[in-house]
């Protein structure tokens, strides 16, 4: 029975739209209209938002007991024999991503054009440097890097830029390398990413109509869904991937679950997608070499599965609710 549910959560999750996890601002010219928060809170998104919690809250029960099963215990052996290569893994990695950014004229995302010569310079410089393998070498790239990233958020706001908030984890790891602050690199990198997916994922909420152009104009398949329902069950899903990256819990099939509709989705949005998206392959790769295993996540600090049943509930409430009232009042 434990084993059936498994396999359904996973099942689901890669049969979930394939733009659950896509910037809808790159692949459509609609102007934004924010939904109403009457609109937004539709009986279909509560009790979506309801069954999100729950199901959440029994992994609590059922995560721990599937990491006892002799397959898994022996898969996490051996992709832990890869966590010697994490950190230049993403390093190089972030290179690589650079490279393919700057080469079509872009920096960070599809949407913010290199059209500046300083700060096309200053790129290539950032990855001539995180190239070099030396951490001095890391560190100045890097903080080169945070450069660009706080003049791109001049010229963009920091809301927009919320949205690409994995950046300042990634840069943070770069720079924390072999210091004595190295250990809290990775478990930054957690939190940056999963919450950078939950503040995208509320724009589908927010921001309705422009998913609904892509829907509409790119032939997303929506598997018998009215396709403004869809979009609300697809910005669920993407919460809950940022939302399990953040409280720890079941990382390294997240990661592969996402890596997996992440490659689907370059079927369909082409070379956009993997200049905005190589980075994201990148960090998820780390996430499942590395699972928790540095990583002491919110949960950990209730003891009983009672209490992490009803933490995690109420939890997952209350983060939904705080982004969706920033996101409606800021973004």
């Amino acid at each position: 029975m434990k084993k059936i549910f498994q396999f359904s959560l996973i099942a689901g999750l890669v049969m979930t739209p394939f733009f659950a996890n896509a910037h809808v601002k790159w692949f459509t010219n609609v102007t934004p209209q924010k939904e109403t928060i009457e609109n937004i809170l539709s009986p279909l998104f509560m009790g979506l938002a309801l069954t999100a919690a729950i199901v959440l809250a029994m992994l609590t029960l059922i995560i721990p007991r599937t990491a006892q099963w002799g397959k898994v215990k022996k898969l996490d052996d051996w992709l832990s024999g890869f966590r010697k290569y994490s950190r230049h893994i993403l390093k190089y990695g972030t290179a690589a991503a650079l490279i393919i950014q700057a080469t079509n004229g872009t920096l960070f995302a599809p949407e913010f054009h290199l059209t500046n010569t300083i700060a096309m310079i200053l790129t290539w410089i950032a990855i001539g440097f995180l190239l070099i393998p030396h951490h001095i070498s890391t560190k100045a790239g890097a903080v080169i890097l945070f450069g660009l990233f706080v003049y791109v958020t001049l010229q963009n706001g920091i809301f927009h830029m919320l949205d690409y908030g994995y950046y300042v984890a990634i840069i943070g790891v770069l720079l924390v390398g072999s210091t004595k602050l190295e250990q809290v690199g990775f478990p930054f990198l957690y939190l940056g990413t999963g919450l950078s997916l939950c503040w995208v994922a509320v724009e589908k909420w927010v921001y309705p109509s422009m998913s609904l152009d892509i829907v509409a104009n790119h032939g997303v398949p929506t598997f018998g869904f009215a396709p403004a329902a869809f979009v609300v069950m697809a910005a669920f899903i993407e919460f809950v991937v940022g939302y399990l990256l953040v409280v720890g819990i079941l990382n390294r099939v997240v990661g592969f679950v996402v890596t997996v509709i992440f490659i689907t989705t370059t079927m369909l949005f082409g070379m956009t997608e993997v200049i905005g998206h190589f980075m994201i392959h990148i960090v998820l790769i780390i996430f499942i070499i590395e699972g928790v295993s540095f990583y002491n996540p919110p949960i950990k600090l209730h003891k009983t599965k009672a209490d992490q049943f009803v933490f995690v509930f109420l939890n997952f409430i209350f983060v939904l609710a705080t982004f969706i009232l920033v996101y409606y009042r800021f973004a």
